[in-house]
């Protein structure tokens, strides 16, 4: 597969022609990562997440309830992207309403890992990782609410960068927890993941979140022979696997073999990470899902009445994990329950900033594992608590607002990939693209 640099030197007839090559390729892959295979105008493709509108095109969130709905506007970074020479290409599947870490609640069926026949690609964004690793795709946009970019970029041997909150437009993005959600690029290597972040970040009026200021281009200037302090957090590596546990050892090894200082630090409020992640983002899924009921568009059930109306289309219409949040969020929403609990992990959210912004008085940059584990199997993790669990490295990053970027660094005895997560300051994209790019060249992961 070319990389979406080169892909950018290409012709248009040459890019038709690859068009057609990795439509023919995706339906032979058997991975499930592509739910349609729509195209916009001219030029690279690339693939997009089923939660980004693409005027035209059915967008579902991968859930029973949008079926029918055709977007009836563009989203910013679809129109960025076509001003950059690329177009968007193909609908990547994903966890219903970006609700998992797997894909596995998908209303198409769960995407399959290419690396391995019975195992997950992660979640929510697992179609669009899954695509780029098995070389069905040059590259693609993933959403990240807390750590849907990351993790299944983790688990499938690719690079996913999740940009600081407010330096990509969320327009056009289906909300799961707006105060947490990030659109960001999935690529074959660091280089692919800044060009593709270059083209779709910037200020967008439409955006009331959006950062209001000049930013630079990274990809013409990345810097993979900076020397940085790069700070550990050792109790976050105490709690992975030996495979996560020993890729983590190898590559603090490597850093420091290619002149980065590296520091031992501490999160005390890391363990409080999961319980506030999901008070908040249930809290603002059960808001922004309360637009679906079956009287404006999507799925309508068979009714007597408006009540019976909105209770068979939200029943029929969503899946078992999308109830148990739009539950959960009323739950912590409710009278008697708004201060104890919402109130209280807003809090403790600030708390959580704090704390890394302590580090990065310090450090230039936060290495951290991604996933406690390598990917799991296909219907492995039933119970929901699991799960949740297996978000517990990445969650921080959104509810602190800060850029990070998983990078592959080793395989296991099983050939499943390990990635590693680099944190940087918000707004501090560049450092976090040069120490990623420092080190895909210190680690030199083989495909």
């Amino acid at each position: 597969m070319i990389t979406l640099k080169e892909a950018l030197t290409k012709s248009n007839e040459e890019m038709s022609a690859l068009r057609v090559d990795l439509e023919s390729k995706a339906k032979a892959s058997g991975l499930n990562a592509y739910i349609g295979f729509e195209s916009s105008g001219e030029g690279v493709p690339i693939l997009i997440k089923d939660n980004i509108q693409v005027k035209g095109w059915s967008v579902t969130a991968g859930s029973k309830i949008l079926q029918g709905y055709i977007a009836p506007y563009e989203a910013t970074v679809i129109v960025n992207l076509k001003m950059k020479g690329m177009m968007a290409f193909g609908r990547a599947n994903m966890d219903e309403f970006a609700m998992g870490s797997t894909t596995e609640s998908s209303f198409y069926g769960a995407t399959v890992n290419p690396h391995g026949e019975n195992r997950v690609p992660g979640g929510s964004s697992g179609g669009s990782a899954a695509a780029v690793a098995g070389g069905i795709a040059i590259a693609a946009l993933g959403s990240d609410t807390g750590g849907s970019i990351r993790q299944p970029a983790a688990y499938c041997g690719v690079v996913g960068m999740k940009p600081t909150y407010g330096r990509v437009s969320r327009f056009g993005l289906g909300a799961y927890a707006s105060s947490l959600d990030q659109i960001g690029p999935i690529t074959q290597n660091v280089e692919d993941a800044a060009i593709l972040y270059d083209a779709i970040k910037g200020h967008d009026d439409k955006d009331s979140t959006s950062a209001d200021f000049e930013i630079e281009d990274i990809a013409n200037n990345l810097n993979p022979d900076v020397k940085l302090t790069i700070a550990v957090i050792d109790s976050y590596v105490e709690a992975a696997d030996a495979d996560i546990q020993n890729a983590f050892k190898e590559t603090m090894v490597k850093l420091e073999a290619a002149g980065h200082t590296i520091v031992r630090k501490e999160l005390s409020n890391t363990k409080y990470d999961i319980a506030t992640y999901y008070v908040l983002a249930t809290a603002e899924a059960a808001t922004n899902l309360a637009r679906y009921d079956g009287v404006r568009y999507g799925t309508r059930a068979e009714s007597k009445n408006t009540e019976e109306l909105f209770y068979n289309s939200r029943s029929e219409g969503f899946g078992e994990e999308v109830k148990r949040r739009i539950m959960l969020g009323n739950f912590v929403l409710s009278s008697g329950y708004y201060d104890a609990y919402y109130v209280k992990a807003q809090k403790v959210r600030h708390l959580i900033r704090d704390e890394f912004n302590a580090i990065f008085e310090e450090a230039d940059l936060i290495l951290s594992p991604v996933a406690p584990s390598v990917a799991p199997k296909i219907g492995e993790n039933e119970d929901p608590l699991e799960m949740y669990k297996s978000d517990m490295y990445t969650l921080g990053i959104n509810l602190a607002g800060l850029p990070g970027i998983s990078v592959p660094v080793a395989k296991n005895d099983d050939g499943m990939p390990v990635g590693l997560q680099l944190i940087a300051k918000a707004f501090n994209e560049k450092t976090l693209f040069d120490g990623a790019a420092s080190l895909e060249k210190a680690v030199n992961y083989t495909k």
